[in-house]
């Protein structure tokens, strides 16, 4: 079952639709209400088409706007008549359904959220943008072209169809080739085993700052997010501005590691890539910076190391990283005992979880843009999609150890050890508040994988200095912000650890936006928090050149 439904658990679909339409049947003051709202968004849509009629502006001062993220309507002939009046109409029903989810008593928030979600899902669906006799946007492309656009269509559909059931990769355009055109920073291989290459990146300056950085990427994903072309590479920038770098480049498991754990990815991972910077550069604290799920797993190391007095790290930056798991945003819909028990056993038959498992739910969360905008571009209008160096890396899939993401799902997601003083490793309990190391926490705007209010809530639970930033942009977006890039904004505030602990909300009132990037605020923030400038550390041992062979790994 889990492997025809992709992991999804039916009882847990029947459990939240089953909650959802009891209650609202036993609240009849919330039906009328509801009753009364389909009155209003009718007759806002009426008096709106009518007042076209007669003025034929049916582009002005429409009632219902589609959402930020929402590109499905941005031709211009979703302004004019008669597709203004289908685009009004179904803003005005996806409207109405959005509001049945809520203010029902009794209703489980947990229910409403995944109700909501899969009304969502099932409005998209309907939508005129999906139909090409509905869409002015089809249409134009069908007169232009003679309807080539829809020839071509069909071969893109044959071509991902194929691609999908042969679980083939996509090719890498022309142009974006790994370790020549992206992830292409200069660098040595110093260490590997089983789990992880560390690479370290050759010195672009005379001297460097005395205390290394060692990035932790999460294992979800392919390190060189962070290392894409060399004008948006945050490592390029890093060695630019005369520091050593370290990263960790994660291997891509397959069924032969399905008993590998969380604990093996903190010891052989961040432990032991913190034991060769150690050789490496003896006597030196490090910067350790994690990304996403390895910001996670960077702060249970940190807390681990606090715990048994290794002071080994300078500071600790956490890139949208989550260590409080409440509020982990609209991936906790896909997540119960009943989800995680199906994930369990599809893990169990194959030995890992792949991406594609994973895909879908990401894609599901915003899939107006990333399922839907995208279909009719490629099927119905017969678009090539633009190569980009972040589309080549979103397209280079990795896998997840079946036991190690059985243990992350239920210890962080579903019961949330970490900040609730229950986490142990090595049989003894961690706590945060050990951290003494000063903090650098970014999170972003727009983030839905891990969003910015729950990576700001390591804030409550630990008691050192800490510098919290909130930059414009996406889960990935707003991390790659690099200098010069158009439109950028951040808001920056500090904390000294003696001070009282101020909510987001509070603090978002209480910092102005500044444009630009957030990366020379970081690297500032790093230089103050290192001891010296010295010269670059000597050659050590080669056992590569960077990437590595673990990125290539398909």
């Amino acid at each position: 079952m889990a492997l025809a439904t992709g992991g999804l658990s039916p009882a847990a679909t029947i459990e939240a639709w089953s909650d959802w339409l009891m209650h609202l049947a036993g609240v009849p003051g919330r039906r009328a209400d509801l009753a009364e709202k389909a009155l209003r968004n009718s007759a806002a849509w009426w008096g709106w088409a009518l007042r076209g009629l007669v003025t034929g502006a049916y582009a002005e001062e429409m009632p219902f706007k589609p959402k930020s993220h929402d590109h499905r309507f941005t031709h211009d002939g979703w302004g004019t008549s008669p597709f203004a009046l289908w685009q009004q109409g179904f803003l005005a029903m996806q409207d109405w359904w959005s509001e049945t989810t809520r203010a029902i008593p009794g209703l489980q928030q947990h229910s409403a959220d995944r109700v909501h979600f899969m009304l969502r899902q099932m409005l998209d669906t309907m939508s005129p943008s999906n139909v090409a006799g509905l869409n002015p946007e089809i249409l134009e492309a069908a007169r232009e072209t003679g309807g080539r656009n829809f020839a071509k269509g069909l071969k893109h559909y044959a071509e991902d169809l194929e691609r999908l059931l042969t679980q083939s990769p996509a090719a890498v355009p022309e142009g974006y080739e790994i370790g020549e055109k992206i992830a292409c920073t200069p660098g040595e291989i110093v260490f590997q085993n089983r789990l992880m290459e560390l690479i370290r990146y050759t010195p672009q300056t005379e001297n460097v700052q005395a205390e290394p950085i060692l990035i932790v990427p999460a294992w979800i994903m392919k390190y060189y997010i962070l290392d894409l072309s060399p004008q948006n590479s945050l490592i390029n920038f890093l060695v630019g501005q005369g520091f050593t770098v370290y990263t960790i480049s994660w291997v891509n498991p397959g069924e032969e590691s399905r008993d590998w754990r969380l604990e093996d990815y903190r010891t052989e991972g961040v432990m032991q890539a913190i034991d060769t910077i150690g050789n490496l550069q003896p006597n030196r604290q490090i910067h350790a910076a994690g990304y996403c799920l390895g910001g996670t797993m960077l702060a249970i190391a940190a807390a681990t190391m606090a715990r048994d007095n290794d002071d080994r790290l300078a500071s600790i930056t956490l890139l949208a990283a989550q260590t409080d798991f409440t509020e982990a945003g609209e991936l906790l819909l896909f997540l119960d005992e009943s989800q995680v028990a199906y994930l369990e056993d599809l893990m169990f038959e194959q030995g890992f979880l792949a991406k594609p498992q994973m895909a879908g739910a990401f894609a599901a969360i915003r899939a107006e843009d990333l399922i839907w905008t995208r279909a009719v571009r490629r099927y119905m209008l017969g678009k090539e999609e633009m190569p980009t160096d972040i589309g080549v890396w979103n397209a280079d899939v990795t896998r997840m150890p079946a036991r190690m993401h059985s243990e992350y799902l239920r210890g962080l997601f579903l019961e949330n050890r970490l900040s609730a003083g229950r986490f142990a490793v090595q049989g003894k309990v961690i706590s945060l508040n050990d951290i003494s190391a000063p903090l650098f926490v970014v999170g972003t705007e727009s983030d839905h994988i891990a969003p910015w209010r729950s990576v700001y809530k390591i804030n409550l639970f630990t008691r050192t200095d800490s510098t919290f930033v909130l930059t414009k942009g996406g889960h990935n977006g707003g991390i790659i912000s690099e200098p010069g890039h158009r439109g950028r904004h951040y808001r920056i505030g500090h904390a000294l650890s003696d001070e009282n602990y101020v909510d987001p909300d509070s603090w978002l009132d209480a910092h102005d936006t500044q444009e630009g990037s957030w990366w020379p605020a970081w690297t500032g923030w790093l230089a103050q928090h290192s001891s010296s400038q010295v010269s670059p550390p000597q050659n050590a041992p080669s056992l590569g050149a960077a990437p590595g062979t673990f990125v290539m790994q398909k």
